[in-house]
């Protein structure tokens, strides 16, 4: 009910934040509630926002806290988190830097393995945090993500995606979760609310084409704006476009068959938007079963460099005008 209050609220007043904060707030509303939540950072407080304001440190003085400064240690976090998930009684979350689930990963495919519903939040996850430059940057790691068996792996496009994502990973019985979330600001683009999670769905259709339809817009998280304005420019020239967010790409393959289809009919090109490497998109770009779609791909194809986030998105090509300069090349 508190997410539920939050998303038409968030509807109503178009914030312009980072989901990395949209997380934050997600968390002000749940955690007052939810007392067995034991939230932490690894060394990263302060960049994931992963502390709510009712949340006291647990030390050697505060056995009572719930939030945990694990020190610059992923990998050790994030078995700790499992152990927690493993005794019960406790929803344990905590946050890195998304690159960094190159340390967690062990402990990340054991929560899959033995089935517990551990919450990886991740944050800075593209090119768009900018100036750190490309160690920093993930560019494989959604890729890595969404390979490993019994993972969701969340990337929402704005606050209200993002309080979603947050209910499904601390309702989940069995299946770990990754929250994918951007150091950037992102505009609200959920302004219509809906009571219905649509997250659920792992991906739905965000705003249809005027006309007939003639191409599909693919995307998730920051590259979902990217996606909206490159159907208005496709729109102006007369190109009816639908844009489909893509939040979860496992749990739409949970959906069953009809509803993929409706999402994604056979007949207009694709093109999907990603600040990551194209791994894994194929399966919705060209169909499937064995239909062939025409598609095409608007993302990274190497490491990332230093620089403003609006500079590299522009410099890698990942804009409207590509967008839509990559449909009109497939019609």
């Amino acid at each position: 009910a508190r997410i539920r209050a939050l998303k038409k609220q968030i509807s109503a007043e178009a914030p312009k934040v980072a989901t990395r904060q949209s997380s934050e707030m997600v968390l002000e509303v749940v955690n007052p509630i939810l007392q067995e939540t034991v939230g932490g950072s690894a060394d990263l407080s302060g960049s994931n926002n992963t502390r709510s304001g009712d949340m006291t440190v647990f030390d050697v003085d505060n056995r009572k806290g719930r939030y945990i400064h694990w020190g610059i240690r992923e990998h050790g976090m994030a078995a700790a988190m499992n152990g927690m998930a493993l005794h019960g009684g406790i929803r344990p979350y905590g946050g890195t830097f998304m690159c960094f689930t190159d340390y967690a990963r062990p402990a990340m495919r054991l929560a899959a393995l033995m089935k517990i519903p551990t919450v990886f939040v991740m944050t800075h996850d593209s090119i768009g945090l900018g100036e750190d430059g490309p160690t920093h940057q993930p560019i494989e790691h959604l890729a890595i993500s969404r390979a490993t068996p019994n993972t969701w792996v969340f990337r929402p496009c704005d606050t209200v995606e993002t309080a979603e994502a947050w209910e499904l990973a601390l309702t989940s019985k069995e299946t770990p979760s990754v929250l994918s979330l951007t150091r950037q600001s992102l505009p609200t683009l959920r302004r219509e609310h809906k009571a219905k999670n649509l997250t659920a769905q792992g991906a739905y259709v965000l705003a249809d084409s005027e006309g007939k339809r003639q191409a599909i817009l693919m995307a998730t998280g920051s590259e979902v704006e990217i996606a909206m304005k490159a159907r208005d420019l496709l729109q102006a020239e007369g190109i009816g476009t639908r844009v489909v967010s893509m939040p979860c790409w496992e749990l739409f393959e949970e959906q069953d068959d009809s509803y993929r289809k409706r999402v994604l009919p056979a007949g207009p090109v694709r093109v999907a938007i990603e600040a990551a490497i194209r791994f894994g998109w194929d399966r919705w770009l060209y169909g499937e079963r064995g239909r062939r779609e025409k598609g095409g791909f608007v993302g990274m194809h190497d490491f990332g460099a230093s620089a403003p986030a609006p500079t590299l998105y522009k410099e890698f090509g990942i804009t409207a005008e590509a967008v839509a300069a990559k449909v009109k090349s497939l019609l």
